[in-house]
């Protein structure tokens, strides 16, 4: 036998944070030797932080990166130890994101990224030269300062493998286990038994999976110990880390750390025998005559032993029985939860402050720190000091005493407030009251009628006229000004009183106001530019409206908000017409469009690429047994016009905490003009040509295909 124990980690790392990142990486490596590992691996990038972005062009990070390194070789925490550290490294003229290797107070290589992650979230190239230097390892130069500290001069650099005197270790770094030739295919083959992951993969609705399905298949059919490490927390943008940090023995998982947590650290630990990794490549004929074979790869001798030999008093790893995966409901719940804590206790902010309209979408965000306040509880109580000190110092709590109540909590850091109007009804105004009592948010409930009526009498001073609503005779143009005056006068009311509130209570600080709108009416642009979809930060920006709902139903039980089952019933509206006997305003009925239809046009836009004429070719598969082909046009013209329109909405969307693969977040995720011709003459007559050929071919089906919308679907509310 050769015993190895392995101490892998989830670390809640801040951009730019040298020290508490610093802090967090010394608490992991105490942790994995008291624990008795031999190898640490930490996240992507750790020392100064993954999401750096444009500070990685400064000369500072990377030095900043480097006294920190030499810190930790300087002192005693890689006696005994194989750590892998994550920091940006400049080499020559080129920066590589790399992971350094040290032990026993010296960097035994530095292994530079080969294939960066530049989609979706990720701008890697934009900061960081991929390595292209396959066929061997260079020597590289240590700055001056940390070759003089370390008595080393030169370290290998590139890509390549340790060779210790009794098993083979080997990094592999985050996107380049997604790529299509994995850099573990040929390092397995290379002999290599330990595979060390280091990552920033950020949280997105039901993705948890696929990450898991690739460490599992990277050792499934060559074997091999897969060690994963990641960030975990809000890193300074919108982007939240979720963590995972696990190890996988021959295809199985044998530890798994949480997704969401509060803790700044979270180490993983596992204990296998490398001669199981040996015994099953040994058994696999094609993996025998493919290593007779290989392209060999470069590596570093090591002079030192990982492995203990046989002793009763290790016990191994077992296969976990079950994988822990979260339902998107709790995904909704947890991941938001935590961003909004690490937003908040790094801000410097007291608390936060939402316009509750007793919606689905603002009870969806009050809901969601309602289940944060419960968590900071829930570590108070698992006795975490550093969530302990940040509610106390947040909740200016004094006299040694402490949170122990979540709606206690919620009062000393939660303001929601009623906006209402003579459009307003009394079941949202009381269902908005009643959901505040139960999260124990400070409440208010106030009238703007009269600052609405002061806007529209100063307008008629100036032009002599005074609009009116639809239902009363207006026009479109006067229908949309008045229900606009309204929502704008919401988001200034509502950062007045996050300035000023704290103020009121004789408390220190400001209150970070939340916004409440939701991808669906982002993607459709459903909201009134600087209204209440403008805030600090929103924690649902990027979630669908169905998925809010179930969460609504969901959290109505578990999180114990009883009240979020009726709102969750009632029909959207925005509540700012009049409310006739003949005529109720409704949210899809104002869209022309149903929240299930607008998730199928958000996929087919963003994950499958489509155009107006690509989305229509698809939904006449997806919809054709309910549609004709002639309808099906109309839905996807409505869809591009109303898009196309509000597009420039999205350029000032609130931060959002990403969620949904198909945000139309402008900033870095969802990059396209916010300029239209709104008509799309070329792309409308196609559909009009193709609309005509189908019914002149009568014979032609469009019902029974499979198209990229969910095969045999006949339902247009159906989603993908």
């Amino acid at each position: 036998m050769r015993l190895l124990k392995v101490a892998t980690c989830n670390l809640n790392q801040w951009a730019m944070e040298f020290d508490s990142n610093l802090n967090n990486i010394k608490e992991s490596i105490i942790r994995a030797k008291q624990a008795g590992a031999v190898i640490r691996l930490g996240p992507e990038l750790e020392i100064s932080g993954y999401g750096c972005e444009d500070h990685f062009l400064e000369l500072d990070t990377v030095s900043h990166s480097w006294e920190c390194l030499k810190e930790l070789l300087l002192g005693d925490w890689t006696d005994g130890i194989l750590c892998s550290f994550g920091m940006p490294v400049i080499k020559g003229s080129e920066r590589y994101n790399c992971q350094v290797m040290c032990m026993n107070r010296k960097i035994i290589m530095i292994r530079a990224k080969m294939w960066l992650a530049n989609d979706g979230n990720y701008r890697e190239l934009r900061w960081f030269t991929a390595w292209k230097q396959k066929d061997q390892l260079e020597e590289f130069q240590l700055p001056s300062d940390v070759s003089e500290a370390l008595l080393q001069k030169t370290v290998p650099f590139g890509y390549g493998f340790m060779q210790f005197l009794d098993t083979a270790v080997a990094a592999e770094i985050c996107e380049e286990l997604f790529t299509p030739i994995p850099p573990h295919t040929e390092l397995a083959l290379n002999g290599v038994e330990v595979f060390m992951n280091a990552s920033g993969s950020h949280h997105q609705l039901r993705k948890l999976d696929l990450r898991i399905r690739a460490f599992i298949g990277a050792t499934n059919t060559r074997g091999g110990v897969y060690m994963y490490s990641n960030h975990q927390g809000c890193d300074g943008g919108r982007l939240y880390y979720d963590g995972c940090a696990c190890v996988v023995v021959n295809g199985e998982v044998v530890a798994q750390g949480s997704q969401f947590s509060l803790k700044d650290v979270e180490v993983v630990v596992a204990q296998i025998d490398l001669d199981a990794v040996a015994s099953l490549r040994g058994s696999i004929s094609s993996f025998q005559e493919q290593a007779s074979c290989k392209r060999s790869v470069s590596s570093v001798d090591v002079p030192y032993k990982l492995c203990q030999p046989f002793n009763l008093q290790m016990s191994l790893s077992s296969p976990l029985k079950e994988i822990k995966y979260h339902s998107p409901e709790e995904e909704i719940a947890f991941g938001p939860g935590c961003w909004l804590w690490d937003y908040l206790r790094r801000s410097g902010a007291s608390g936060f402050l939402l316009p509750l309209s007793g919606g689905a979408d603002s009870s969806s965000v009050a809901g969601i720190v309602g289940c944060m306040c419960q968590l900071v509880l829930k570590e108070i109580a698992n006795g975490d000091e550093q969530v302990k000190a940040d509610a106390v110092r947040i909740g200016h709590y004094t006299d040694g005493q402490f949170p122990t109540d979540s709606k206690e909590f919620a009062k000393r850091i939660f303001y929601t407030v009623y906006m209402g109007t003579e459009n307003s009804s009394d079941a949202t105004r009381s269902r908005a009251k009643l959901l505040a009592d139960e999260i124990g948010s400070w409440h208010l409930d106030v009238s703007i009628d009269t600052v609405v009526s002061a806007f529209l009498s100063l307008f008629q001073t100036l032009t002599g006229k005074r609009p009116l609503y639809k239902v009363d005779g207006g026009s479109n143009i006067e229908n949309l000004g008045l229900q606009n005056i309204q929502a704008r006068i919401r988001m200034v009311l509502a950062f007045m009183l996050a300035s000023l509130l704290p103020w009121v209570h004789s408390k220190p600080g400001f209150y970070l106001v939340l916004g409440s709108s939701n991808v669906d009416e982002g993607l459709r642009g459903y909201l009134t530019k600087y209204d209440c979809s403008s805030a600090d930060i929103n924690p649902i920006g990027s979630i669908s409206k169905q998925d809010l709902r179930i969460f609504l139903r969901w959290a109505a039980t578990h999180l114990g908000f009883s009240s979020l089952a009726e709102i969750e019933a009632a029909p959207p509206t925005a509540e700012l017409e009049p409310i006739r006997s003949n005529y109720s305003q409704l949210d899809e009925v104002d869209m022309g469009m149903t929240y299930e239809e607008l998730s199928v046009y958000g996929r087919l836009r963003k994950i499958f690429r489509c155009g107006p004429v690509s989305m229509f070719k698809n939904l006449c598969f997806g919809w054709g047994s309910k549609l004709s082909p002639s309808e099906v046009a109309d839905k996807v013209k409505h869809f591009f016009k109303y898009y196309s329109i509000n597009r420039h909405k999205m350029t000032v969307l609130t931060p959002s905490y990403h969620a949904e693969s198909y945000s139309p977040e402008d900033n870095r995720f969802d990059l396209r003009q916010f300029l239209y011709n709104s008509r799309w003459p070329y792309q409308f007559r196609k559909i009009d040509e193709l609309v005509n050929e189908l019914s002149a071919s009568k014979g032609a089906s469009t019902s029974n295909g499979v198209g990229i919308v969910a095969a045999g679907s006949v339902d247009p509310k159906a989603g993908l």
